[in-house]
């Protein structure tokens, strides 16, 4: 054992409880980092990478800026970890007292938060055609007997280098199985949507008026997403009656392999007093011109009369021409900012749930704007030359979306 020089930073000490608060979610075997961060030897082996990727910002890839909402689950280092970090690498990477060591994080498998509660998957696997958009949906029954809450959902994709997206939509009319039945192969084609009701959980008239506002999801996954569960009190409902449809965008300009994408399901371990919807906020009508390098999109939402709610969380979307997406939330003459990401990277998306949840009564204007570098010199940039780029479901394609999950402030469990 050697002993650290005073005022040393350690790898024991500092180091090692960095690596576990803001590093190894993603840095574990078989996840979306390339290598795993679980020991000294793996953060000696690549403390070079290490210093480099914090020195420029890209790394952990926590994405939203200070002081445009307060979210939770933040693994964003610290000032001090950074200085920390950084210290220890330009020390030699010392280990230090290994009695210093914190107990190592208990094993959770293939999920980021433990073995599900439920898990669900495709009943064959399906190969995409290479270097091609395909949009392919996969009826997924749940075998519940009884309605549940769900606190988090997972997806762990097959196959990373093909799923551009996951959307889970839930149906109880039997109409995806209609369309699983009567197309060949392993799921159903569905571009543009699943092809049945939206609402799998309960009738519209649960909510009378206010479902045209709404959409009904279980949830969804694009690369770099995290999966969090929800404030105790908030739950998705899940009716035993649903069947879930996953609809995948798949595309690799590489790739040949199968896909067999899993869903993890998490209920909620507690009393569930407000269910979770989630509202769209979107700007369809995108015209991005060729060569423009800052060209911006906005879009409003204001919150109907009887619509009173609170914003749990927020997934905002874009495609690769994103560079920054920003919310914002205004009522008369105030103006409270709701989430800034500025440095878009389509590689590192997810939800983000909010400290506290964010007050929004009706009257209340949402206000989106999306910027777009549509130029030569975004490296991103899929199409060469530039060409003019118009909402769409392809990689080619873009989008501006973001979408909030709200609970209804007069609207009580469902079941």
């Amino acid at each position: 054992m050697t002993l650290p020089l005073a005022g040393e930073v350690t790898y024991a000490k500092e180091v090692s409880r960095i690596m576990q608060g803001k590093c190894q979610q993603c840095h574990r075997p078989n996840d979306i980092a390339p290598f795993a961060l679980s020991t000294y030897d793996d953060a000696v082996a690549w403390s070079d990478d290490i210093k480099r990727v914090v020195n420029e910002g890209l790394m952990p890839p926590w994405k939203p800026v200070a002081g445009h909402g307060e979210f939770r689950d933040s693994f964003a280092l610290t000032t001090q970890e950074k200085v920390d970090l950084l210290a220890w690498i330009d020390g030699g990477t010392p280990m230090g007292n290994e009695d210093e060591m914190p107990a190592s994080l208990p094993s959770k498998g293939d999920w980021s938060l433990g073995e599900p509660d439920l898990t669900v998957k495709m009943a064959e696997s399906f190969t995409p055609v290479r270097g091609r958009d395909t949009y392919r949906c996969f009826v997924l029954p749940t075998g519940l007997e009884a309605d549940q809450y769900v606190s988090a959902v997972d997806v762990a994709p097959g196959n990373r280098q093909s799923v551009h997206h996951v959307i889970l939509y839930l149906d109880s009319t039997g109409k995806a199985e209609e369309l699983d039945a009567a197309d060949e192969g392993p799921g159903y084609n569905c571009l543009g949507g699943p092809g049945t009701p939206i609402v799998g959980n309960f009738s519209l008239a649960d909510l009378g008026n206010l479902a045209s506002a709404l959409t009904y999801t279980l949830g969804g996954w694009a690369p770099g997403t995290r999966a969090h569960m929800l404030p105790a009190g908030v739950g998705i409902p899940l009716s035993k009656k649903a069947r879930i449809v996953m609809q995948v965008h798949y595309y690799s300009a590489v790739s040949r392999d199968p896909d067999q994408t899993r869903v993890g399901i998490y209920f909620a371990k507690t009393k569930v007093e407000k269910p979770l919807f989630f509202l769209p906020i979107v700007q369809q009508r995108l015209s991005i011109p060729a060569g423009k390098a800052d060209h911006m999109e906005t879009a409003t939402f204001t919150v109907p009369f009887l619509l009173d709610n609170h914003v749990i969380n927020v997934f905002p979307h874009m495609h690769l021409l994103g560079t920054e997406i920003k919310l914002e939330v205004t009522r008369g003459s105030k103006s409270t900012p709701m989430m800034l990401i500025d440095k878009w990277d389509f590689n590192w998306q997810g939800p983000y749930t909010y400290t506290n949840s964010l007050a929004v009564p009706a009257g209340s204007t949402v206000r989106m704007s999306c910027k777009y570098d549509n130029s030569t010199n975004n490296p991103r940039n899929p199409s060469n030359p530039p060409k003019r780029v118009t909402w769409g479901e392809g990689t080619e394609d873009e989008m501006c979306v973001a979408f909030m999950g709200v609970t209804l402030d007069r609207f009580n469990p469902l079941f």
